[in-house]
């Protein structure tokens, strides 16, 4: 349970990061961080935290660690004491990260497929000034590729079904996100970000 995901914020209650529980709990027993209740959004320092960790709430026992003398509620979020500043690199353009982003589904029929029976599109066609860039690569099955040609989407008449952007980075996840912790979180991010696996 140690490795379970807790959400933290910077001074300014922005989310920075992603760190693993232990993590959390180390910066919460230094002083650096306290606990955000996850309802009422209160602060807890370490010693408030061990003390709420007491009550039954009818928080699952997975949620918590045990010690020979103490029961101790893993945070779902952490707010920083100190630090205020901002985490947010940009995610390379890869074929890879481009087939993530799309979900391995046709950006102009709105199928999914395997990976061997997608190819990269350009929007523009680079025969027509089309770059390789975020904004202009979407993933389409052969036989959209084929229909479209060198043609705009507007000129083949096949609309896009997602306009194409540069995606948001987002923390490396061993294991998905259960829906618990999404939901204490929500206050604090966009949890459309968040529906996607670590782009490398």
């Amino acid at each position: 349970m140690l490795n379970a995901y807790v959400l933290v914020l910077n001074k300014s209650w922005v989310a920075v990061n992603v760190a693993s529980a232990k993590r959390a709990l180390v910066l919460l027993f230094q002083g650096q961080a306290r606990v955000v209740h996850p309802k009422d959004y209160a602060l807890y320092d370490f010693d408030d935290w061990l003390e709420f960790s007491r009550t039954n709430d009818g928080i699952p026992a997975k949620r918590y660690i045990y010690t020979p003398s103490l029961r101790i509620r893993l945070p779902e979020v952490i707010v920083l004491n100190a630090y205020n500043g901002f985490f947010s690199p940009e995610v390379r353009l890869s074929r890879r990260n481009i087939f993530t982003r799309d979900k391995n589904i046709c950006q102009y029929c709105g199928k999914k497929f395997s990976r061997t029976e997608l190819t990269l599109d350009h929007v523009v066609p680079r025969s027509r000034g089309g770059t390789d860039s975020w904004d202009n690569l979407v993933l389409a099955c052969s036989e959209c590729n084929l229909k479209k040609r060198d043609l705009t989407p507007e000129e083949a008449h096949m609309p896009l079904i997602r306009k194409p952007v540069s995606p948001h980075w987002l923390p490396r996840f061993d294991s998905p996100l259960s829906k618990e912790e999404l939901g204490s979180w929500k206050r604090f991010i966009d949890l459309a970000y968040w529906s996607y696996d670590h782009l490398d």
